[in-house]
Parts: structure tokens; C-alpha cells; sequence
């Protein structure tokens, strides 16, 4: 059977009595009330992991297509059903994974990660630093967080806690293990709140925004990345001090981790090739993002952020870094491009059928009748939306479902355009730190066995409310400065 009878069934389940037994909203069209149905019952078997994602979201396409939801011509139902696949943002971040392919292949992830332990690893909280640093150096050009986090950070950290016999099966996961751990994670949610490009789902995000905002705010590469600076690094600094304060390690000098680092670097020997093709073209990737040849030389130079990826991923191909097998083999890559196209298709095709302002309508009146002004009211929907994470499983099934509507009751309420849509976006990412299922590298870390279940809900609740504070305060000053509100 290609999927799990029981989730599979309490999704359809809720998917029908939407279509059927709800009566639609007055103010809400039949297509648009059915349309929230399906998307629903996608989101509930997303939750339910009833099938992988990419396949519940070939189903979603299928269904809106074969529906007529969005259009009474079959031919114009298929085209709308397939018409985010041409929207640049998918392929941006779908391309992105495919170049952070180079950094496992060539190593150079790696030799990033043993560089800085090599250099500040004479203590625990040197290592930790040298993993956060590494972490965020990788995000710009690493999409997927979970790859970054689970995938090249985490394999590091728990080889420097076995150099100091740090083991959770021998109940020696305090001298460093727990901490460092811990570290390695909570790195993973700041770095992918800094960069339109450290995780999949903020392409949407920026979307969802242009969207709402009729395109009068477009989040670029450059705008995001300069936005989320200041308070990005102020909680990457904190960060490992605060897990440091609440779960210090036994050992605190790590002279042995220098020693190591340096045995690995020596094992993997000078820098190859391929190595310094991937340093070059991620150097080149970053110029042309940040949109420093615009600012040198005049608009005429610009260069489109899609095209930027797809110029940097040409290069691997054309230098042999990367061969069009690695590409094909690259399942993430294109299970992302699949997924958000679909998802991205459902929610468009929300907001014109109008089920959105409909919805972010009824937020509005709600908490506008509780009288506290749009401070208040935007503090309780930001609050809301970032806590209701407990609920899921995926961060691109939470920002799908919730996203649109709540950033439009915002700016129904009163809240400044960009200063909501930053706080939201943080928002989004500062959520993963709260469970251990909140997002693809929360999994992989707790699985390690060096926290707790206890020890890991406790410490994400705090470094959420610590993270959401920073945001508030030094990004909300950070944003005035900047001029953004």
C-alpha cells in the first residue's frame, strides 16, 4: 500500500466534511470553500505523514485539475494546477540544493567545519562557536537546513564528543555531548532566519508577502539577508552561552579537538580542484545575491536571484564539479520543487478565490474587538502563529496554512507593512527551536541521544521566547535604523 490507512483516512475525512457538511461562509465563493477543503486535507496528511510529500502534493495537482476549482475548462483547470512550476522562487531554492550538493561532494563543507575547531577549539565553548560560525558561513548557499544542520555540522560535533568518550550509551553524554548537541541544533533555526536561501520555505514567505502586500514589498535577497544581520548575530553570539549557562559541560578544555581538527585536515590533505572551483563559485553566488555589481556599476547590471543560481550551478556542471547524475540523484532537490509548486499553486489560487481576505477578515475583527491596538493585536497573532508549531511536523505545512492569513490581519490592524512581514519571517524560523519534530534536522540531532525529550522541549521553549525577544527589540531598532518601517 503506497500510504498509511489511518492518517490517510482522518485527512479525507476532514477534507469531506469541509466540502460537505460545512455550510459555506456567506462572503466565501463554493470554489473557493472547496478548494480549502483539498487544501486542508493536504496539509492534515502532511501532518499525518500519511505519504512523502512530494506524493501527496502530485495528488493535490491532480485533484485541483480534475475539481475544476479554479476553472470551469478542463484545459485551463490543468494549466492552473501546473502554473506554479514556471514561479522563480521554486526553482531558486531547488537549484540552491542541487549547488549545496558540492559542498558534501568536494568536502569542503567539512574542511569549513575542522578549519574553525582548529583554530578556536582549545575549549568546549570554542567548539561550540566554531560549529555555529560554520553553520552560518554554510546557509546562504545551503537550502535545505537539515542537510547543513544534520548533515555536515552534526557528523563534526558528534565526532569531537567521541574523541572525549562523550557517549550517550555509556551515560557520558554531560562531559560535552548534551551541550554541544544542543549547540549544533539551535544554530540550525538562527542561520536559517538570516538568508532568503538557508531554508526552503522563506522563498514563500517572500511570496506570500509580495502577495499580500500587491507586490509593494518585495523581499530581496539583499534586503532579507540586511534585515536579519544584526539580530541574527546578536542571537547566534547569546545562543550558545544561555545552552552553556542552563547545561555546562563537564569539560571545559578541549585541547585534544585542536589535535583532531588537524588530523582530519591533514587526512583529507591540500585543497583539491574541486574544492577551490566550489569556494570560487560560492564566493561568486554571494557577490552576485547580495547585489554588489548593481551597486557598483548601475541597475543595468543587476542580476535576477534565480539566474544567479542557475549561473552558479552551470559553472559546477561545466567545471565537472557536479555531473548531471549528481543532479538527478539529487532527490531533494527535486522533491522541493515538486512540493512547493504544488503548495504554492493551492495557497495562490486561495488568495484570488478570496478565501484569504475572507479569513484574515475574521482574525481581524476578532482580536480588533478586543480593543488593544494594533500592538497588542499584531503581538497576540504573532504569537499565535509561532507557538501554534507545536502542532506540526513541517515548517513549509505550517507557513502554507497559516502565513497569509495572519500577516493580512496584521496589516488589516494596522501593523507597518515590512516591520510585520520581518517579525513574521523570524517568526517562522525561530519556531523550529520549540520541538523535536519541528523541523527535518530536529529528528536527526535528538535521534543522536545526547538530550532528553524533557531537556530538549524545555530548552527550545526558552530559546524561542530569548530569540523572539532579540528579534523584537534589536531587529525592530536594526529595521528603524534601516528605514524599513
Amino acid at each position: 500500500m503506497g500510504f498509511k490507512p489511518i492518517p490517510a483516512a482522518i485527512a479525507l475525512l476532514i477534507s469531506l466534511i469541509i466540502w460537505f457538511a460545512i455550510p459555506v461562509p456567506e462572503g466565501v465563493s463554493p470554489q473557493a470553500w472547496h478548494l480549502l477543503a483539498m487544501f486542508v486535507g493536504v496539509i492534515a496528511a502532511i501532518i499525518g505523514k500519511a505519504m512523502p510529500i512530494g506524493a501527496l502534493s502530485i495528488i493535490a495537482i491532480m485533484l485541483v485539475a480534475l475539481t475544476g476549482v479554479t476553472a470551469d475548462a478542463p484545459s485551463k483547470a490543468m494549466k492552473d494546477a501546473l502554473s506554479s512550476f514556471g514561479n522563480p522562487l521554486i526553482w531558486l531554492i531547488g537549484v540552491a540544493i542541487m549547488i549545496s550538493r558540492g559542498l558534501l561532494k568536494t568536502g569542503l563543507g567539512a574542511r569549513v567545519g575542522y578549519l574553525f575547531i582548529g583554530l578556536w577549539g582549545k575549549r568546549t565553548l570554542g567548539v561550540a562557536y566554531s560549529l555555529a560560525v560554520v553553520e552560518l558561513l554554510l546557509a546562504p548557499v545551503t537550502p535545505s537546513n537539515t542537510a547543513r544542520g544534520g548533515g555536515i555540522i552534526h557528523p563534526i560535533m558528534k565526532s569531537i564528543a567521541s574523541s572525549y568518550d562523550s557517549d550517550p550509551e555509556k551515560g557520558t553524554e554531560k562531559r560535552m555531548g548534551k551541550f554541544l548537541a544542543l549547540v549544533n541544533y539551535h544554530a540550525n533555526p538562527i542561520s536559517s532566519i538570516m538568508f532568503i536561501t538557508a531554508t526552503a520555505p522563506n522563498p514563500l514567505i517572500v511570496d506570500l508577502v509580495a502577495k499580500a502586500t500587491n507586490s509593494d514589498i518585495h523581499l530581496s535577497w539583499g534586503t532579507w539577508a540586511l534585515a536579519m544581520l544584526l539580530p541574527g548575530l546578536v542571537a547566534m553570539f547569546l545562543m550558545p552561552l544561555i545552552i552553556y549557562w542552563m547545561y555546562p559541560p563537564e569539560i571545559k578544555q578541549t585541547p585534544n579537538a585542536v589535535a583532531f581538527a588537524k588530523e582530519r585536515l591533514k587526512e583529507q590533505g591540500p585543497m583539491t580542484r574541486d574544492e577551490k572551483i566550489m569556494l570560487g563559485i560560492f564566493a561568486v553566488l554571494l557577490v552576485l545575491w547580495a547585489g554588489i555589481p548593481s551597486m557598483l556599476f548601475g541597475k543595468a547590471f543587476a542580476v535576477d536571484p534565480t539566474t544567479t543560481a542557475f549561473i552558479g550551478l552551470s559553472l559546477l556542471l561545466l567545471t565537472g564539479v557536479l555531473s548531471w547524475d549528481d543532479i538527478l540523484k539529487e532527490k531533494s532537490a527535486w522533491d522541493t520543487i515538486t512540493w512547493f509548486a504544488a503548495l504554492v499553486m493551492m495557497a495562490t489560487f486561495l488568495n484570488k478565490l478570496g478565501l484569504i481576505t475572507w479569513f484574515s477578515g475574521v482574525l481581524e475583527s476578532s482580536i480588533g474587538s478586543l480593543g488593544m491596538g494594533w500592538i497588542g493585536a499584531c503581538t497576540l497573532l504573532l504569537l499565535a502563529y509561532m507557538y501554534a508549531h507545536y502542532m506540526f511536523a513541517s515548517t513549509t505545512a505550517h507557513i502554507t496554512a497559516m502565513f497569509a492569513a495572519f500577516y493580512s490581519a496584521g496589516l488589516a490592524l494596522g501593523a507597518p507593512p515590512m516591520l510585520f512581514a520581518l517579525m513574521m519571517a523570524a517568526a517562522s524560523s525561530i519556531m523550529m527551536t520549540l520541538t523535536h519534530y519541528a523541523t527535518g534536522t530536529s529528528p536527526v540531532v535528538f535521534g543522536s541521544g545526547y538530550v532528553t525529550l524533557g531537556e530538549w522541549w524545555k530548552v527550545g521553549f526558552i530559546m524561542s521566547v530569548i530569540e523572539l525577544m532579540i528579534f523584537v527589540v534589536v531587529g525592530g531598532a536594526w529595521w528603524k535604523v534601516l528605514g524599513y518601517y
